[in-house]
Parts: structure tokens; sequence; C-alpha cells
């Protein structure tokens, strides 16, 4: 069954789900060595929820990210292929309904539907990014999603108000332009904390963390920061904080 979307602040946010499965190789790592200290049984598998967002503010419509894309898509080690155009079908969205595409950052799980056939997948959309996340990329990324989106982009430099009630967080560490979004106390917080373990212990690292030491320092800031925390990859897209 569709989770249950929220109002926060006069904005809807409503949590949609590309994708569900464990990781896959080349990536994929036992959990006891992704997280040291850890307990988990010998072998487990992280089965990973793929949470995208929809947000309808003031007439105005804004995804968070954009899942891992069609079958081509760069994602091989994720469940292909996504299913954001059906989640969006299946609340009343089209992709020429999106005004705004927040990308976290530019993993494949998390851009790779951003673009469709060599064009933006939401035409009408302008896709807003850190700079230094663009800076970053590779050079595949650049060629496959950045060149396309080229005349969409909207690049920005540190915490910026996309629209209003909607802000987006520099948030670096899991990628140095990795960004949150935050709707009054509700942060939707991308690949800034992985693992409910890290709830627990935010200490915890993270293996494909780019700045494992300050990957902790922003999740240790964005846990006091929110209320309710949106994350992208539990199997609840809601997680109420103490």
């Amino acid at each position: 069954m569709p989770h249950e979307p929220r109002i926060v602040s006069g904005v809807e946010i409503v949590p949609l789900c590309d994708a569900v499965g464990p990781m896959k190789e080349p990536v994929r790592k036992p959990l006891p060595e992704m997280f040291p200290g850890a307990t988990f049984a010998p072998g487990e598998e992280w089965v990973l929820h793929f949470h995208c967002y929809l947000l309808r503010a003031a007439g105005r419509t804004v995804l968070v990210d954009t899942g891992i894309g069609g079958a081509h898509s760069l994602a091989t080690w994720a469940p292909l292929p996504g299913r954001i155009g059906a989640e969006l079908a299946a609340v009343g969205a089209a992709p020429e309904d999106v005004d705004v595409v927040v990308l976290t950052h530019l993993h494949s799980d998390h851009a790779g539907g951003a673009v469709v056939d060599g064009a933006p997948a939401f035409p009408g959309a302008r896709y807003v990014l850190q700079r230094s996340e663009v800076e970053w990329a590779s050079a595949q990324v650049r060629e496959l999603i950045l060149d396309p989106l080229r005349d969409r982009l909207d690049v920005v430099d540190g915490d910026a108000e996309t629209l209003p009630g909607v802000r987006v967080l520099h948030t670096p560490g899991h990628t140095p332009g990795h960004q949150c979004v935050e709707v009054g106390d509700v942060v939707m917080s991308g690949d800034a904390v992985l693992h409910p373990v890290q709830l627990a212990d935010p200490a915890i690292r993270y293996v494909y963390d780019e700045d494992a030491d300050l990957a902790v320092r922003t999740r240790e800031d964005i846990l006091a920061r929110a209320a309710v925390l949106a994350p992208s990859h539990f199997p609840d897209p809601f997680v109420y904080l103490e």
C-alpha cells in the first residue's frame, strides 16, 4: 500500500517508492564490513528502499530525486528499472507537471531517472544541484546526465530556498555537493543517513562516503536539526526522531 503523505507548513510531502531490493554486486558489501561495530548476522543482505519525494506547495510541484531510471541506467547494482513514472501517475502527477527537481546528489540511484533517451525526463522543470556536486561529477555522469540537462540546470552554492517553504541544505560528506531538502521540521536526507543504525550512532561510517569524517559531522547536524527524517533508503519514508 502507498504511504500516506504529510502536510507540513502548508507543503504536501508525498513519498514515492521507486524500487525495493538488496544491494547487488559489484558494490554490495556485508553489513558488518559496511558498518564496523554494528551487529548483524553473517551474510545478511541489506535490502534498500529507494524513496523519492513529491512536494506540492502553492500550486507548484517539486520532485526530490528522480530514482534509478530505466533498464539502461547507470545503477546496474540496483533493482532495475525504477518505477518513478508509475509512482507519479498513481498520485496524479505527470512529468510535465514538475516545476523543480532537486537532486540530492549525482549517484545513479538518485539521478538516474533525470534523463530519458538523452533528454530531460521532466521537460518543464529546473534541476537544482550544488555547484560543488557539478564540479565533482565524473566524465560519464557529465555526458549522460549533466549535458542533457545543461539548459535546465539551476546551480546553487550552499543553502537556498527553491520555492517558498522548500529549502535545500548543503550537507557534504557522502559527496562534496550532497544536499538535503527541508520543509518545516522535516528533512529529506538523501544519503546523509544511509541505515537505521546511524540514528542510534551517527558516528558509524559508510564505506562509500567520499569524506567519512565530514559525513559524520553532517549526519549529527541533520539529526539534531530535524524532528522528522524522510530518508531515501529506509523501509519507512518518515522517521520520527526523539
